[in-house]
């Protein structure tokens, strides 16, 4: 979702903005961050990862 709200090519670099927002809004006591939670999901290369997941409404509020 960051990659393309922030129309980034490259998933490294929109990764690091998702890592530097959630920091930014963490010290800022956001909600929004707060109801983001972890969970594995599958990858390209089949293994699975802990991947940011938020509902409809938090994603709103991020955007």
């Amino acid at each position: 979702m960051v990659q393309v709200l922030t129309q980034q090519a490259d998933y490294q670099t929109a990764r690091k903005y998702w890592n530097k927002l959630k920091e930014r809004l963490s010290k800022e006591g956001s909600e929004s961050v707060t109801n983001c939670h972890r969970l594995k999901l599958p990858a390209a290369d089949g293994k699975n990862y802990l991947t940011d997941v938020a509902t409809a409404e938090t994603l709103l509020r991020l955007v």
